[in-house]
């Protein structure tokens, strides 16, 4: 059960106004609580944070803003007492323009780092299919660096100048920054941009006869110093192609589910199951040991650019009609409870779909509450909104005065903090926290989800003669209809939400209200 934090946006512990690992570690009961059993943090590494602390300047150290090494070392202890993995972003296809590294490879060409990057002394060709990951910020891949004397190639922003993955001493120092952060007890990784790692960077920077070995080596390592730890991939390519990324288990174990994510509001939209059935059935099954992530949406935005265009219109024209709701073209930069209208039953439905599917389930931090956005913010900021615990002054964020925040606060509207917040909902045993807590109970506690094999059924799982069976209506009205279990006769069904139990038959209707969903099991069957 994995939750995902960006810790600058979590919980103040110092009152400076900013997030850190001492609010972090104070929230981590709540977590608990909640029945997380896996933090994913986001960037918190020393950096100039031109990109969200994607443009790493130092591998090994913390972001003052968020604390020290003692302070991380003490919530990563915490964690650990309250049965609680952690796992943290692996950026390693670029760094920042202010690492030693690059400032090294800048000023000398003999030195070794020069070849830690990929650099052309003459205006390089464009590749074909080439374009930036920020379409309308970045216009080149190349920049030329005056004290270089030199273009130097990056997907990202001009300050995140690409590794060369081809170098062995660049993938030796990958595995250095794998042992060290393991050492303390991470329990594993999330792969930053994957498919670029591996990506022909131009001329000799790539290995074409085996661009993955780069992943398996990681992989292999990762397995050497700590048996158990896992990869987790950002691929977002076609699930054809993302499928390469599992290899045969000894590449990423667990891939961030992005089509599914795509598929699941394409359904919303058109209030017609069609479309996530048709999600499920593009993706590939994932080799023994490894499995897809299933989200709602991450911290970046909803990405559809790896889906039929129409999909990609029925979805923006229902929740991102206007431009500022759209981000460089392809994606959607809002979060779940405003694109679905503040409706709580709509959102438990969609939470019910992620929770009920095979593979673990992500949540991001606050989206359990039903947290908003603030479109007023650039980027990808506006869905990184401060977490809100109470109605009380900053949210209970931060006791520092309002003027340094790090961001601020939602404090207009249905999703003010005043009335969304932790400390309400805690006290509401209908409210969306307390329900996404029943979720997650209902799913730790069923074995048939990760023992079960998928059924063909409406949606379900069976194994030895018990059967889970998951219904979802997606539409704004009510719905019949019938299920067809084939040779399987239940006897009795039992409702895991509603605690009712039903008489089995061979063909059972249900009557389904708008946005309604039943989680029914049936310990045994006369099959």
């Amino acid at each position: 059960m994995i939750y995902s934090i960006d810790v600058e946006k979590f919980a103040d512990g110092n009152g400076d106004g900013i997030g850190d690992f001492i609010g972090l570690a104070e929230k981590l009961t709540y977590l608990s609580e909640l029945g997380i059993t896996c933090i994913w943090l986001l960037p918190f590494y020393r950096s100039p944070d031109r990109d969200n602390g994607y443009d790493v300047s130092d591998f090994y150290s913390i972001n003052p803003k968020v604390g020290t090494l003692e302070d991380f070392l003490a919530f990563l202890h915490s964690a650990g007492e309250h049965g609680i993995r952690v796992i943290i972003d692996l950026v390693v296809n670029h760094t920042s323009d202010q690492h030693p590294w690059f400032q090294a490879a800048r000023h000398d060409d003999e030195t070794r780092y020069r070849d830690y990057y990929v650099w052309s002394a003459d205006p390089p060709p464009v590749a074909s299919g080439a374009k930036s990951i920020f379409p309308g910020e970045v216009n080149s891949l190349w920049t030329y660096d005056e004290v270089a004397r030199a273009y130097y190639f990056h997907n990202f922003y001009d300050f995140q100048p690409e590794l060369n993955i081809a170098n062995p001493q660049v993938r030796e120092e990958i595995l250095r920054i794998v042992d060290y952060w393991i050492a303390f007890g991470v329990s594993g990784f999330r792969l930053d941009a994957a498919p670029l790692i591996i990506a022909d960077k131009g001329f000799e920077h790539a290995n074409p006869r085996d661009p993955h070995g780069v992943l398996r080596q990681i992989g292999s390592y990762l397995h050497s110093r700590r048996p158990g730890g896992v990869l987790l991939g950002e691929v977002n390519l076609r699930p054809e192609a993302s499928d390469a990324f599992f290899g045969e288990g000894d590449q990423l174990h667990l891939l961030l589910n992005f089509m599914l994510a795509c598929y699941l509001f394409a359904g919303f939209a058109r209030e017609d199951a069609a479309s996530i059935n048709q999600g499920l059935s593009l993706l590939p099954e994932p080799p023994a040991g490894c499995g897809w992530v299933n989200f709602l949406r991450n911290l970046d935005e909803l990405d559809f650019s790896q889906v039929p265009a129409d999909l990609k219109k029925n979805v923006f024209d229902a929740f991102a009609p206007k431009e500022e709701m759209q981000a460089f073209g392809r994606g959607i930069r809002r979060r779940v409870a405003p694109m679905l209208g503040g409706n709580q039953q709509r959102i438990e439905l969609a939470f019910s779909i992620i929770f009920s599917l095979s593979g673990p389930p992500l949540i991001v931090y606050g989206d359990e509450i039903g947290i908003g956005e603030d479109l007023s913010q650039p980027g990808r900021s506006t869905v990184r909104v401060p977490m809100q615990w109470s109605g009380e002054r900053n949210a209970g964020f931060s006791n520092a005065s309002s003027g340094k925040l790090c961001q601020p606060l939602v404090v207009e509207g249905p999703f003010s903090y005043k009335k969304v917040n932790v400390a309400d909902q805690c006290e509401d045993p209908n409210s969306l926290l307390n329900r996404v807590k029943r979720f997650i109970f209902l799913r730790r506690n069923q074995p048939l989800f990760t023992k079960g094999r998928p059924a063909v059924l409406v949606h379900g799982f069976e194994a030895a003669g018990a059967l889970l069976l998951l219904v979802h209506n997606l539409a704004d009205r009510h719905i019949r209809t019938e299920i067809n279990f084939g040779g399987m006769q239940p006897k009795r069904f039992r409702d895991l939400i509603g605690n009712m139990e039903y008489e089995g038959v061979a063909h059972p209707r249900l009557e389904l209200e708008p946005y309604a969903y039943h989680w029914f099991i049936s310990e045994g069957n006369g099959s």
